[in-house]
C-alpha cells in the first residue's frame, strides 16, 4: 500500500516524527513517501492509497508556514480521496489550551471535506511531557500499520 506522510515542522520535530514514521512504514512492508515540501501535483504523482499527515500547531491554532501552502491547494483543488484511509498525528503544547493540537484538528476538518476515513483517532503529542517524540508516536503507529492492513 502507498502512503503518503506529508508533514508540517516550526522547529523541525514534526519532520523528524513524520520520517521516523516513513521508516517504520517501509520497514514493514508499505511504499511509503514523505516530502516536507510536498505539492498537490507531488503528492497526486505518487497515487497515495493512504494518508498520514504529521504536524505541528504554530500561532493561534494554526499549521506551519511549509504545510499551509499543501493544505490551501487541497482545499482549493478537493481531490478525489474519498473513501481513502489516513491518520493524523499532531504535536502541540497542552499548556495553549483551547489551541493546542490546533493544526491537527484542522487536518481533520480537511479530511472530512475529503471523505478520507481517519481509522485512528488523532493522537496528540504534548511537549510539556514528551522528550522522544518519535518513540511516543511508535505504539499509535504500529496500531495505524495494522489498521491500514485490514
Amino acid at each position: 500500500m502507498k502512503v503518503a506522510i506529508l508533514s508540517g515542522s516550526v522547529y523541525g520535530t514534526a519532520e523528524e516524527v513524520a520520517r521516523h514514521a516513513e521508516h517504520l512504514l517501509k520497514d514493514a512492508g508499505f511504499e511509503a513517501w514523505h516530502n516536507p515540501r510536498a505539492t498537490l501535483a507531488d503528492v497526486q504523482a505518487f497515487a497515495p492509497q493512504a494518508f498520514l499527515v504529521v504536524t505541528a500547531t504554530t500561532g493561534m491554532g494554526e499549521l506551519p508556514d511549509n504545510l499551509q501552502p499543501l493544505y490551501f491547494a487541497i482545499r482549493d483543488h478537493l481531490p478525489a480521496w474519498n473513501g481513502l484511509p489516513g491518520g493524523v498525528i499532531a504535536l502541540g503544547d497542552a499548556s495553549y489550551g483551547d489551541t493546542y493540537c490546533g493544526g491537527g484538528e484542522l487536518v481533520r476538518e480537511l479530511y472530512a471535506e475529503l471523505g478520507v476515513h481517519e481509522v485512528l483517532a488523532m493522537l496528540r503529542l504534548d511537549a510539556s511531557e514528551s522528550v522522544t517524540p518519535e518513540t511516543d508516536a511508535e505504539p499509535w503507529l504500529a496500531e495505524f500499520m495494522a489498521e491500514l492492513n485490514v
